[in-house]
């Protein structure tokens, strides 16, 4: 069985009202924000890191700018990773 079919698949769409789907690879908790991991159907290979904003009960992606920010998050990704090896 493929590990896409055990992951969440998200519909994003963009402020021009393009649509993507994404697999959701992980959501990180860091400080007081919480960040997503994505992949993009079309390029499993390459992961988008983005913040997640909730507001009136809706949650938001937020795309992060600084790469120092992006940095920081997928490094907490790569430590729960070996810190918890998937099967």
């Amino acid at each position: 069985m493929s590990h896409d079919h055990e992951r969440d698949w998200i519909t994003v769409e963009d402020n021009d009202g393009n649509k993507k789907q994404f697999v959701v690879e992980a959501l990180l908790a860091i400080e007081e924000d919480t960040y997503a991991l994505l992949r993009s159907e079309h390029e499993l290979d390459h992961a988008i890191v983005m913040q997640v904003e909730n507001e009136d009960d809706e949650q938001y992606l937020i795309g992060i700018n600084d790469p120092r920010k992006k940095t920081m998050v997928l490094d907490a990704y790569e430590i729960a990773v070996e810190a918890n090896p998937a099967d």
